[in-house]
């Protein structure tokens, strides 16, 4: 509220801005929780702050958790990671230069966007830019993170210097007045720490010469009874071939040793006790309990089901769409998060599905692939998950929850049919911007 009272400015800086940075480094329903609830001590009314911030988690989300959907979709397809999160990060882009601008459409209608048209475009352009730009060339562990604070920063300077003609207020919110409490330069630093050291060493990790070292004590092994036992023929390969089942534990060079590193790193710098550093550690493995167990179910109905041929005969089926796959492949990707409620778990479940059909219909499975992960983000927030976490973060009964699926339902359904039109365009129009596999 410092910054500006229009509830439009408040509502990307917080609901899309900050809780794109929430998703990039946490993920799972939390920058919902945490940007509802901020928004609601703003003096949104609950219901319109848990909308609103649902619809505006969709840009990051397929970059959050510092990236693991890209590298589960990479994992799952044998796709290259690089080229998996270079073209979802054009496709983002895009969702992200929308975003900003349909959530002040749908608070204001289309004439009053106009008002507020210099910091939407900061925040929008900043965003898309630099998560373009580092999932292209760094990947996609950081990209969500350094794009919201790309976004954050632009919007910030904009709205210090510019100021809307009229402020927007919505009907039946609250006006808070609090006394702002300032910060020493030393206890802005100390909070921005484990962020930056979380940067630094996601960035030094996915340097190739350390990636080098680090992948020299990984281990890789054949699974027993199940390499190279099963036979994929055509039309899926050329001709019959084995399958290979192996398995690489590369548990330095992988992305999350890195983040417990700079965690360990951030409890040092800012003079955490030992005790207080595992008592913490303990805490997060009790909060991620349900999640992990969800995500490695997931992960082996994923693997069951292409081993035992199941992802290859919906596939081909799929390849009956024909021409239109490219619409569908995006509907397949908004279906499976809505159904899962987890970038990451439709990615894990239909990625291969993806690449199979697009082969059979010789498309480039780069984009459908990109695109399952990259539309999915629209099935977020109708997903039951998402909607159960806006209600609880804001207070709201249970009972909500009816109501709140049904407004987000439509603009769901418009920005993925949107998506679906982009992948069209990227198919047949722009198929140059797609990387190879």
């Amino acid at each position: 509220g410092a910054l500006s009272d229009d509830r439009r400015l408040q509502a990307v800086l917080i609901g899309f801005a900050f809780g794109a940075f929430i998703e990039g480094a946490a993920g799972f329903g939390t920058p919902v929780a945490v940007a509802a609830a901020m928004l609601t001590g703003l003096g949104f009314p609950p219901f319109y702050a848990a909308f609103i911030c649902l619809l505006a988690n969709t840009a990051p989300v397929a970059f959050g958790s510092l990236g693991i959907p890209v590298v589960t979709l990479a994992n799952v397809t044998g796709l290259p990671e690089a080229a998996l999160s270079s073209m979802t990060g054009r496709l983002c882009g895009l969702i992200a230069i929308v975003i900003p601008a349909y959530m002040v459409v749908v608070m204001s209608g289309v004439k009053r966007s106009a008002e507020v048209l210099p910091p939407i475009a900061a925040c929008s352009l900043a965003f898309a830019g630099v998560l373009i730009l580092v999932s292209n060339t760094v990947g996609p562990e950081v990209a969500a993170i350094l794009a919201a604070i790309a976004a954050l920063v632009a919007m910030v300077l904009v709205m210090k210097a510019w100021k809307p003609a009229q402020v927007f207020r919505l009907e039946g919110d609250v006006e808070v007045v609090k006394q702002h409490k300032t910060y020493t330069t030393g206890e802005l630093v100390g909070a921005w720490v484990p962020y930056i050291l979380l940067v630094v060493f996601v960035l030094a990790w996915r340097y190739p010469p350390i990636q080098g070292v680090l992948n020299l004590v990984s281990v890789q092994f054949d699974v027993p009874g199940l390499h190279n036992t099963i036979m994929r023929l055509p039309p899926l390969t050329p001709e019959a071939l084995p399958y290979a089942a192996s398995y690489n534990f590369n548990w330095l060079s992988a992305a999350g040793t890195s983040c417990f590193l700079a965690a360990f790193a951030a409890s040092l710098v800012l003079g955490m006790s030992p005790a207080r550093f595992v008592e913490i550690v303990k805490a997060v493995l009790t909060q991620l309990r349900m999640p992990l167990l969800t995500i490695a179910s997931v992960l082996a109905v994923a693997y069951v089901m292409n081993y035992a041929g199941m992802t290859t005969t919906l596939g081909l089926a799929f390849a009956a769409t024909g021409a239109v796959f490219p619409f569908f492949s995006a509907m397949l990707g908004w279906t499976g998060v809505f159904l899962t409620g987890s970038d990451t778990a439709s990615n894990a479940l239909f990625g291969t599905l993806q690449t199979v059909t697009a082969n059979t219909l010789e498309l480039n499975p780069i984009l459908t692939a990109s695109t399952n992960s990259a539309t999915g983000v629209m099935g977020k927030m109708i997903s039951l998950q998402s909607i159960a976490v806006a209600v609880a973060a804001t207070g709201m009964a249970s009972s909500e929850e009816g109501r709140l699926f049904r407004i987000t339902l439509r603009h769901s359904i418009i920005l993925a049919v949107f998506m679906g039109i982009v992948t069209m365009l990227f198919a047949y129009v722009l198929p140059q911007l797609v990387p190879m596999p």
